[in-house]
């Protein structure tokens, strides 16, 4: 079955509109395997099963655990499944997070989430934040020169600004942004809305904030007329909020799986749409 109605990324990636985000996976601190592997493992096989086709990880998720699972549980990837991942994190510990983005480390680690997820082509290759210690221009050319290779199929970009997001345009067709977002924290507002005038797609990473959302008075008030979880209607938010929206909700629960593949099915009225949207305001 389809998680939701479909969506493209960068003019032909073909997905739909609810994704999995596999970093809960790992360990605590998104270090090494978690203490039950095999279900981890299940996790994924059962995203698939319910109609997931995008999932999106990064070699800094274990590090490299993350990727490592994916092919373990996955491959030989079924027909129509879409792997993201990205580059320039680096890890010295759980909990601890580095950037690197100089070219050759991006190259090398491209190359490393390809040999991991067993790919002969990356579907969507992110970088993973900006390392302001190298210019922008030099990150995202690495990505370009990524591309040109064939080794990945689009660019994508996390964790950035609306100028950087302008000027690596001017690199490389970007064809997705990643950003912290979700119905609580609209910081990233102003680049949700150059992505949909031109045609990107916007992947709300924490789209439930990590199991803390604010305003969960409202939200438990528009949950119950529909039966739901506040988690539930957070997502559905997000769906309707945008049509370029592609939220990646993770766990290692089958069953908030279940509830998380669910939520594309549950319809806002305009005013609880306007209830919810009027919960924050922020903006960069």
């Amino acid at each position: 079955m389809n998680t939701a109605p479909g969506m493209t990324l960068g003019g032909h990636l073909r997905v739909g509109r609810l994704g999995f985000g596999a970093m809960r996976l790992c360990g605590p601190g998104v270090w090494g395997w978690p203490s039950d592997r095999d279900n981890a493992l299940q996790v994924l096989r059962r995203a698939v099963e319910l109609g997931v086709n995008f999932i999106d990880t990064a070699d800094a998720y274990g590090p490299r655990v993350n990727e490592e699972q994916i092919a373990e549980a996955l491959y030989p990837y079924p027909a129509g499944l879409a792997i993201a991942t990205k580059g320039g994190s680096t890890r010295s510990g759980p909990g601890q997070w580095g950037r690197d983005g100089r070219p050759a480390h991006l190259k090398r680690a491209c190359e490393g989430s390809l040999r991991r997820l067993k790919l002969e082509r990356i579907d969507l290759y992110q970088l993973h934040a900006v390392d302001p210690r190298i210019p922008l221009e030099e990150q995202v050319g690495a990505l370009r020169a990524l591309r040109d290779e064939g080794k990945i199929a689009l660019v994508g970009l996390s964790n950035v600004n609306l100028e950087q997001l302008r000027r690596a345009q001017r690199i490389v067709e970007i064809a997705s942004v990643q950003n912290n977002y979700n119905v609580g924290n609209r910081t990233s507002e102003p680049v949700l809305e150059y992505c949909q005038a031109h045609g990107i797609a916007f992947i709300p990473y924490f789209p439930l904030d990590g199991g803390d959302l604010p305003a969960v008075t409202a939200l438990r008030g528009v949950a119950r007329a529909h039966g739901s979880t506040i988690w539930q209607i957070g997502l559905a938010w997000l769906l309707a909020h945008s049509p370029i929206t592609l939220p990646i909700p993770g766990t290692s629960s089958l069953d908030h799986l279940a509830e998380n593949v669910a939520a594309y099915r549950i319809s806002l009225s305009s005013d609880e749409q306007a209830e919810l949207d009027a919960l924050a305001s922020g903006r960069e």
